[in-house]
């Protein structure tokens, strides 16, 4: 089992960045495939970003490829997502999520756990 609770969000102007951390309470990180999903008022959950537990693939939605960078720290026990060039649209709660010993869901979004969310604003 894991716990899972996000951090790093905030209020920026477009363009910025902001970076967002999930940290991950458990004895056995590197068993669990992460990831980011976001939800913006009135919208569907959305898959964001995912890193793999076999071998740290990573995987982005086309929104936010070459702005946003997922990374994890097995040291620290934590999952970040780096976002820069930041637009009005990626405001929205973001969620981090867990998968043990299995591959983030990015189409219908069951895993296993799920943090609290974290908000992000972009004003335009």
């Amino acid at each position: 089992q894991v716990q899972l609770a996000e951090s790093g969000g905030g209020l920026v102007q477009a363009g910025g960045s902001l970076r967002l951390t999930c940290a991950a309470s458990t004895r056995t990180f590197s068993y669990y495939s992460m990831g980011w999903f976001r939800q913006a008022p009135g919208k569907e959950r959305e898959f964001v970003a995912t890193i793999s537990w076999i071998g740290g693939t990573t995987a982005y939605a086309d929104s936010v490829k070459g702005r946003f960078t997922i990374s994890r720290d097995y040291a620290k026990k934590t999952l970040h997502l780096q976002m820069n060039s930041l637009l009005p649209e990626d405001t929205a709660v973001y969620y981090c999520a867990a998968q043990y010993r299995r591959e983030i869901d990015d189409v219908l979004g069951k895993n296993d756990y799920w943090g609290q969310g974290t908000q992000v604003t972009v004003s335009s």
